[in-house]
């Protein structure tokens, strides 16, 4: 194994492989930091620029897209609250409130090194762990897949930040946006009113970029002839950062790093889930595992280690479903299979015989494509972190321009963009009215996926208690169970604090 996987480190740093992995990192990174882009888009508009390559460079500049986006996206998610990509939108809970509190060097970089640590991670647990990995996802059916979603759903109750109720009414309105258009199992209309507009249903695109974006400028914008924001505008943040004092608050978080890294590597080894609910999931536990729970969405470096760290090592977990058994994790992975298919190659529990070679090459790629994002996004820096210097009254047409053009190029028509400005208006009024977004976007990811799921495990069988008996299924619950109860008690420990340093004499 170390001999098949230096042979593919050295094949890798070739100028021919070297190349393609640069370019397509690059690619990925600057795909990641635009709003509405997505990595999905991205490896698309690459693809067809690998038909003339062999397959090992075709490949390497695919998972150089994968690995760069899935960092990129941070870097709008910290300096603009909006995130990139979906799977950044856990680190916009904390990276954006420490960008604005002066420190946005240190919060894309606490995010670009936690991309990196967990990516090893993530590359370890690929090489050395395949098997086993694969074998618990093949034990998985439609009753474990509905409990898993069950408690990422439960994660809701960690995520509501100073009500409960308000948290479920959140997590309510996700789910009801999953249900209008059609039924995914049979494509039946409903709740779409006649309406052609509402017809197809609300693509899940425009509505994080309506909800986060739209919300996160007209926030911005009512600031803007406040005295405090005047006065924060006329001090330009510090661009410069110790990486070594950056590295060093990851690594001396080694729990919390390894547990973020391990939840998203198992959640991108089970198909069809995705790494934006890898991140907020591992965003929850660090929530829940912090001695100050209560200092989240200040900005805590602890979520965005979290977020992030999970984000990439989700990467490592989604090729080992794709490589052992050609079962696509997700959009990206959809795209590098189909690559594959078109070089003649075959996915699938032979692939690590038949084409060994080729497997440790990416291997190789997926590692190197980390060091590679680390020195672009230290190229592309200062001019990155120069966005926050930009005066808000020629930020905001700009941003809201791109995300309406992002909106459109979903399917180049102007529902998009209907669509974005409708989540628009939602957004901004559940964000004065003071619902936290982290458990709608969490509802609308696993809405679809809950409902599926659920009406899959009865048509096979309609016996309810499967989903207890079985044993994985069963202990998900139990788990989805222990997590509410945690995150009552904590939320009841929080309210007692409060109230006792209300109570204390003020001298």
């Amino acid at each position: 194994m170390i001999d098949l996987l230096a042979n593919g480190l050295v094949q890798i740093v070739q100028w021919k492989y070297l190349l393609p992995l640069l370019l397509g990192t690059v690619a990925g990174v600057i795909g990641g930091a635009l709003p509405g882009v997505t990595i999905t888009l991205t490896i698309i508009v690459v693809l067809p620029f690998t038909f003339g390559l062999d397959p090992l460079q075709g490949l390497a500049a695919m998972t150089g897209v994968y690995v760069g986006g899935s960092a990129g996206g941070l870097v709008t998610a910290c300096l603009l609250g909006i995130p990139g990509t979906p799977s950044a939108i856990a680190t916009t809970f904390e990276g954006f409130p420490m960008a604005r509190g002066g420190q946005p060097g240190r919060a894309i970089w606490l995010g670009v090194w936690a991309s990196f640590f967990g990516g090893l991670i993530g590359g370890a647990f690929l090489i050395l762990v395949t098997g086993p990995l694969a074998k618990i996802a093949l034990a998985f059916g439609p009753w474990e897949y509905f409990s898993l979603f069950i408690l990422a759903m439960a994660m809701v109750a960690g995520l509501a930040e100073a009500s409960l109720l308000k948290g479920v009414i959140a997590t309510a309105i996700g789910l009801l946006i999953t249900v209008i258009g059609t039924d995914p199992i049979m494509a039946v209309p409903r709740f779409n009113f006649g309406s052609e507009f509402i017809g197809a249903g609300f693509p899940f695109l425009p509505v994080l970029i309506g909800i986060f974006a739209f919300a996160q400028i007209m926030t911005d914008i009512e600031k803007m002839s406040a005295p405090k924001m005047a006065g924060a505008a006329g001090a330009a943040p510090s661009l410069r950062v110790a990486h070594l004092k950056v590295i060093g608050e990851i690594l001396s978080r080694p729990f919390l790093l390894l547990w973020s890294s391990l939840v998203g590597i198992v959640i991108g080894v089970l198909p069809a889930i995705g790494g934006s609910a890898a991140s907020v999931l591992a965003y929850d536990q660090a929530k829940k595992f912090s001695r100050r729970p209560e200092k989240f969405g200040s900005g805590v470096p602890e979520g965005i280690i979290a977020s992030e760290s999970s984000n990439n090592a989700n990467v490592g977990g989604s090729l080992v479903t794709i490589m052992a058994f050609g079962i696509p994790g997700d959009a990206v992975t959809a795209v590098m299979l189909g690559a594959m298919t078109i070089h003649g190659i075959t996915s699938g529990p032979l692939f690590m015989v038949k084409h060994s070679e080729l497997a440790y090459g990416i291997y190789a790629a997926y590692i190197l494509a980390h060091v590679l994002m680390v020195a672009v996004v230290w190229v592309c820096a200062l001019f990155l972190l120069r966005i926050v210097n930009v005066r808000l009254a020629v930020l905001a047409p700009v941003v809201m321009t791109l995300c309406v053009i992002g909106a459109y190029a979903l399917n180049n028509t102007m529902q998009g963009v209907y669509v974005l400005l409708l989540f628009g208006v939602i957004g901004y009024v559940l964000v004065k009215a003071g619902f936290p977004l982290a458990p709608l976007i969490l509802g609308l990811i696993l809405g679809d996926q809950i409902e599926i799921n659920l009406i899959r495990a009865i048509m096979t069988d309609d016996n309810p208690w499967l989903f207890v008996t079985r044993p994985i299924s069963g202990g998900l619950l139990l788990a989805a169970a222990t997590s509410v109860g945690l995150a009552v008690w904590q939320h009841l420990r929080h309210q007692k604090k409060v109230a006792a340093a209300e109570s204390e004499p003020n001298f």
